[in-house]
């Protein structure tokens, strides 16, 4: 025996039970390790996208302190450090350098370390950050007193405060937890919300009561023309009606400019870190809070409030700050009414496929149908939706119910019903093909023990096959809902929009109106990452955005696999 078969026959494992020598190939490891390495990469991506996420979202709102940077060229900027980077300065840049600063950078191959600051006073700068070379600063410090102050309009200020003014009277100024400024800002924010409530509900059903008597005068007119008794009775009392409604309009606008005008004489006047003035009404501040002079408890107030905002209150500056209420409650109904939709369709279909139709060449065409819609790209069902439910099918609704509206469309444009019949059909193929896999699981012999007891087909359907299936039908509903929560290509195009000024459920009847565009998280994440004014603005947003879809997909997921567990105990002999 040469060396190199004694060699080769050592390396071949020896079988226990028969003593004879077996290839390791025979036996799997070489594929047994490359799928448990596959797996443990893929669990590796998944955990560092979830972690960079969730350590970026998580982050976002915690308050920093504000940190004031005099250049060498006696330039002072004041603000929230963002971010740093290591970049090549240019030969410019390099030359207002030090030369011990010059030497280092030579050391580093060319780069040196720049930070970017949040400065904030965007009506005043024109900007909202600016990068600042460390080689750059003269002196870094964190002195006490300033204020970072968030703004219903032109995003945060950054500097001191000058002086309060309260019901016109100018007072005194100590801290930001000064009673009269806490008291005076808590007023005016109050009165704020008073005005808001006065805008959309009574001001509102002013607008709203005189828009439905000019279509029902409207509606009259397309019936028996403008020359006709009832078209004058119509007009008359549209008249009538619009007089009175007019009356109670101008008192609303009178308690608006009232309040406005209270809010007008109070007032904070502000200073940023170069000595320029800004004077804000109350109302206009969101909060306010000495950065650089927080303690603990402090800190994890303006973390809290900031979450309870972003939480429950719409969206501000572009969407860069704020809240995402109305993306939260857009993305939850359209999602559940796709889940209406979607669940019995799909079910009807496969039960129609597995216990119904004759096995042959045309349900098999069927099946396959079905699996390659699985595989059609989103934004193919976005234009379908839009082409098929928006104009034909939204189109013939106005024309038979709303024709007094034409030309302005009802249901003929994108709107909450026609994004869920769209994600309807974008994800029917994924509980039809679950669905049909749950039914065939269903052992045959309690089918034909129902029978043989006298049930009848559809009895047992009913009661013995659907019961045990249920689970696996539930797993097909859950895709469904995942992908259905996530996609957004298809709802550019079918009813999504950037800010929805109106939810789809209010105090008018008929309450809910499906017919309304509405928001959705994804598309804010889209929104916000790629179409605002300043990249760098909109990333924090961006992530915990993304934390919150995570998190609302997880907690209907979740709610959903409750459910499929308890189906599951209740039929334990079931294969699901």
């Amino acid at each position: 025996m040469t060396d190199a078969a004694a060699l080769q026959q050592e390396s071949v494992p020896m079988s226990k039970s028969t003593g004879r020598r077996t290839d390791m190939r025979s036996r799997g490891e070489p594929a047994l390790w490359s799928l448990g390495g596959a797996l443990a990469i893929g669990i590796i991506m998944i955990l560092g996208f979830l972690a960079l996420v969730f350590s970026n979202g998580v982050e976002t709102f915690i308050p920093k302190p504000i940190t004031v940077v005099t250049g060498i060229d006696g330039t002072v900027t004041a603000g929230e450090p963002f971010r740093s980077e290591l970049f090549k300065p240019t030969p410019e840049d390099f030359a207002k350098a030090s030369p011990d600063w010059q030497a280092r950078i030579k050391d580093a191959n060319g780069y040196a370390n720049r930070t970017l600051y949040r400065m904030g006073n965007f009506d005043i700068y024109g900007e909202d950050f600016r990068w600042v070379p460390d080689f750059m600063a003269a002196k870094i410090e964190q002195p006490h007193g300033l204020v970072f102050v968030e703004r219903m309009e032109w995003g945060p200020f950054v500097g001191t405060v000058k002086s309060i003014k309260v019901d016109g009277v100018e007072r005194p100024f100590t801290t930001l937890d000064d009673t009269a400024f806490v008291k005076a800002h808590e007023t005016a924010r109050d009165r704020s919300k008073a005005i808001r409530k006065i805008e959309r509900v009574g001001i509102n059903d002013v607008n709203h009561a005189l828009e439905q008597e000019r279509l029902g005068l409207r509606k009259v007119e397309l019936a028996s023309g403008r020359n006709s008794a009832e078209y004058k009775d119509a007009e008359a009392r549209l008249t009538g009606i619009s007089a009175g409604l007019q009356q109670r309009y101008d008192a609303l606008s009178a308690d608006v400019q009232k309040l406005r005008e209270i809010n007008a004489g109070n007032t904070i006047t502000l200073a940023e870190i170069g000595g320029r003035e800004k004077t804000i009404e109350f109302s206009a501040l969101v909060r306010a809070y000495a950065a650089n002079d927080l303690s603990f408890a402090q800190k994890a107030g303006v973390y809290v409030s900031r979450w309870a905002e972003f939480l429950g209150s719409e969206p501000r500056e572009a969407n860069t700050e704020g809240g995402v209420f109305p993306a939260i409650f857009g993305t939850a109904a359209m999602t559940l009414l796709m889940v209406i939709v979607v669940a019995p369709f799909g079910v009807i279909t496969a039960l129609y496929l597995r216990e119904y139709a004759q096995q042959g060449r045309l349900v098999s065409f069927v099946r396959i149908s079905v699996n390659n819609l699985a595989g059609v790209p989103s934004i193919v069902y976005g234009v379908f939706g839009l082409g098929f439910f928006a104009y034909v099918l939204g189109g013939s609704i106005d024309a038979l119910f709303y024709p007094e509206r034409l030309p302005n469309p009802t249901f003929g444009t994108g709107g909450l019903l026609w994004s869920a019949l769209t994600l309807a059909l974008l994800t029917v193929p994924v509980v039809i093909v679950a669905t049909e896999e749950a039914l065939a699981a269903v052992p045959r012999s309690m089918r034909e023990g129902s029978l043989a007891c006298g049930a009848s087909k559809w009895q047992t359907i009913k009661y013995i096959v659907l019961p045990r299936a249920m689970p696996g039908i539930m797993t097909g509903v859950i895709l469904a809902m995942a992908r259905g929560a996530g996609e957004v290509a298809p709802l550019m195009l079918v009813g999504v929009v950037k800010l929805a000024p109106e939810l789809p459920v209010d105090g008018m009847f008929p309450f809910v109106h499906l017919e309304r565009s509405f928001m959705h998280l994804g598309f804010h994440i889209f929104d916000v990452g790629f179409q605002s004014r300043n990249a760098e603005a909109g990333k924090p947003m961006v992530f915990v955005t993304t934390v919150l879809l995570i998190a609302l997909v997880t907690l209907v997921n979740a709610t959903a696999i409750v459910v499929r567990n308890r189906l599951k105990k209740r039929f334990a002999g079931s294969q699901f």
